[in-house]
């Protein structure tokens, strides 16, 4: 397969996938190897001002994405009312769970100082954190993880981009470490 035609199969698959395209899969169908010149040619030919897609590279695989200043126009034309954005509190919850994973609810509780059932019921409910057994200890209670539309919701590759919480608490003077 020439790489041009490839680039094109990409392109292709990338904009008819439900979910995110893996160079596996595409290396496989294709019978080529090297893939990964043909995903990086397509979002460098994607990155310019005049198109409204982007390609991202997030959880297992690249998926397409539209120009984050398109939202507003786009939901408009689908007709979709505004984005449920997730409140502090779910915030907070996640960010304990991604950080300290696998985590029990009196573990969350414990860091937030308040009672987070129903965050978790929340966020288990939108599919961003999962239940991953019990922990050993007396009540055995349910240890939580995030999930891969976790990060998708956030557009990451993987757990390691998640900015290191100590990085970004202030000092007493008030500069950032």
């Amino acid at each position: 397969m020439d790489h041009d035609l490839l680039v094109a199969f990409v392109e292709a698959a990338l904009l008819t996938s439900r979910g995110t395209v893996t160079e596996t899969a595409i290396a496989e169908i294709s019978g080529v190897e090297e893939v990964a010149t043909a995903f990086e040619e397509l979002g460098t030919r994607w990155q310019g001002e005049a198109t409204g897609i982007r390609l991202e590279k997030v959880a297992d695989g690249w998926r397409c994405v539209t120009r984050p200043d398109l939202d507003d126009l786009l939901r408009g034309f689908h007709g979709l009312a505004s984005r449920q954005k997730l409140s502090q509190a779910a915030l907070e919850v996640l960010s304990i769970v991604a950080h300290r994973q696998p985590v029990t609810m009196p573990e969350i509780n414990f860091i937030r100082g308040a009672n987070s059932s129903s965050v978790i019921r929340t966020l288990l409910d939108r599919g961003l954190v999962r239940i991953a057994g019990r922990k050993k200890v007396v009540g055995k209670p349910f240890l939580y993880r995030t999930t891969k539309e976790f990060l998708l919701h956030f557009g990451l590759e993987s757990l390691a981009e998640l900015p290191d919480p100590e990085s970004l608490i202030k000092d007493p003077a008030g500069d950032v470490d």
